[in-house]
């Protein structure tokens, strides 16, 4: 019976002791490192949203990059039309100059006048000072086309190759890439010579002209008149062409 009352408070003291915790694991530092873990759980969830915000991000970046490149190839295409509806009128242009240096006119008129209508002369001194510089403008040589036109307009203000002088000044401004200057000239002829054969040219020149200045409503608002005024004209062809191309690019 002894031996049984022994065993079993040995039994019981082993059983105390087994139920306190090991000095190492204190409750506190228990408490601690579940707090710790939380809060490295937590940091994972935040890192991984972060990861997540990035990617969305990203992901609209580049939609909108891919938004952007379609935008620049279609405007890259309006402006290739635009060029070759210029390149298109100053082939004609050149064809015109041609055949006058074939046995047209030397006035010019047939550039774009209506086909059977008498050209303008002058005198015999006011034909040859108007062809020394309307051959400059044919040879490219901009800057004496210039001073020749002015001097003309000078020296024969009533003469009845002016108005055609007026026009061809604006031109020679026009390719020589002084549209300030083109386009006072072409204004000049549009105010001066209303109803002339140059008018819808002048017009439609100096709706260019306020397009390469950057001044698009006044450019479109030009170019519409033209259309308007003379719907029949090569020029009002000319002005659709670019305000379709101006809209396409607006859009």
């Amino acid at each position: 019976m002894r031996k049984f009352i022994v065993v079993a408070l040995v039994t019981a003291l082993a059983a105390g002791c087994a139920t306190k915790p090991p000095p190492d694991q204190d409750p506190v530092q228990i408490k601690l490192n579940e707090l710790d873990g939380r809060v490295a759980k937590i940091e994972r969830i935040v890192s991984n949203q972060s990861l997540v915000d990035m990617a969305q991000n990203l992901d609209a970046a580049q939609t909108e990059v891919r938004q952007l490149r379609g935008r620049i190839d279609e405007l890259e295409k309006s402006n290739d039309d635009l060029r070759k509806q210029e390149r298109d009128l100053y082939g004609d242009l050149d064809k015109r100059l041609k055949a006058l240096q074939g046995g047209g006119s030397a006035d010019g008129s047939a550039a774009t006048g209506a086909v059977g209508t008498p050209a303008p002369t002058g005198s015999s001194v006011e034909q040859t000072v108007y062809a020394q510089a309307f051959d400059a403008l044919k040879a490219g040589s901009y800057s004496v086309a210039i001073t020749g036109f002015k001097d003309f307009l000078t020296n024969y203000p009533g003469s009845p190759l002016a108005e055609n002088a007026q026009y061809w000044l604006g031109e020679a401004y026009y390719v020589n890439h002084e549209y300030d200057s083109a386009g006072g000239a072409f204004r000049t002829v549009l105010q001066k010579y209303p109803n002339s054969r140059k008018a819808p040219d002048a017009m439609l020149k100096l709706g260019y002209t306020q397009f390469e200045l950057r001044k698009f409503p006044d450019a479109r608002t030009t170019l519409t008149q033209l259309t308007q005024k003379f719907p029949d004209s090569q020029a009002a062809k000319l002005a659709n062409d670019r305000l379709h191309s101006m809209a396409a690019a607006a859009k």
